[in-house]
C-alpha cells in the first residue's frame, strides 16, 4: 500500500503560475495497514507541508521490518542528514525504501536487522531512546561499515528526491516538463535587490 506517494497530484503542462499543488498525502486508517510495522505521525500546523497536504496525519507501512526497526532507521537518517525543516514524514520514506529493499533481498534484510541491533547496543540498549549525542556517537562508530553505507546511500534519494522535501525546502520541482522556468521561478530570486529593467528585459514568450 502506497501511503505517502512521491509524486504530487496535478502534475502536467497546465501549471503556468509555479504554484506548488496540494500533495497526495492521505490520512490512512491504521486498521487498513497490515504490515509488520507502521510509522505514524503528524505534520506541524502551519508548516509548508501542512499547508500543502490534505491532512496533517501521515502513516508508512513496513512489510519486513518492525515499527521499532523502522523508527531506528528514521532517526539514523536524521543523524546522517539533519534538517530542522524536514518533518519525520520525509525521514519515514527512508525507512520505507529500505524496508522495500529488505523485502526483495534476504541478505539486505539481515544486514539492516544486524545493523539496527548494533546501533541499539552502541546507544546503550535503545537507539530511539538515546540522547542525540549518544546517537551521533553510535552512528559515527559504524562509519564505513556496509550497513552504514547502505543507509547513507539510500538517504540521497529517499530524503531529497520527493515532492515533500521539495515543498519543505521551497523548491518548486522540475520545470522542463511544464514549459520551462520563464513562468516557474525564472524571476523568483528574493535575496538580492531587483536589477534595473535595462539589465533584465522582459522574457521573450514567443
Amino acid at each position: 500500500m502506497k501511503v505517502i506517494p512521491l509524486a504530487a497530484a496535478g502534475q502536467g503542462c497546465e501549471e503556468p503560475s509555479g504554484e506548488v499543488p496540494k500533495l497526495a498525502l492521505p490520512l490512512t486508517r491504521r486498521s487498513l495497514l497490515r504490515g509488520s510495522g507502521i510509522l505514524m505521525g503528524t505534520l506541524a500546523a502551519g508548516s509548508p507541508l501542512a499547508l500543502l497536504a490534505p491532512s496533517t496525519a501521515w502513516a508508512v507501512e513496513l512489510k519486513t521490518l518492525s515499527q521499532a526497526q523502522g523508527q531506528t532507521l528514521l532517526l539514523m537518517g536524521r543523524v546522517l542528514y539533519p534538517h530542522a525543516k524536514l518533518p519525520d514524514a520525509v525521514y519515514a520514506l527512508l525507512a520505507k525504501d529500505l524496508d522495500a529493499a529488505a523485502g526483495d533481498n534476504t541478505d539486505m534484510a539481515k544486514q539492516l536487522q544486524d545493523g539496527i541491533a548494533s546501533l541499539d547496543h552502541l546507544a546503550g540498549g535503545s537507539f530511539a531512546k538515546a540522547s542525540p549525542a549518544r546517537r551521533l556517537q553510535a552512528v559515527k562508530s559504524m562509519e564505513g561499515q556496509p550497513f552504514f553505507n547502505t543507509v547513507r546511500g539510500k538517504c540521497v534519494t529517499s530524503l531529497y528526491d520527493n515532492d515533500m522535501a521539495f515543498a519543505a525546502f521551497g523548491y518548486p520541482g522540475s520545470s522542463w516538463d511544464k514549459g520551462g522556468y520563464i513562468t516557474r521561478g525564472f524571476q523568483d530570486l528574493k535575496w538580492l535587490p531587483a536589477p534595473p529593467l535595462s539589465a533584465s528585459p522582459k522574457p521573450y514568450m514567443g
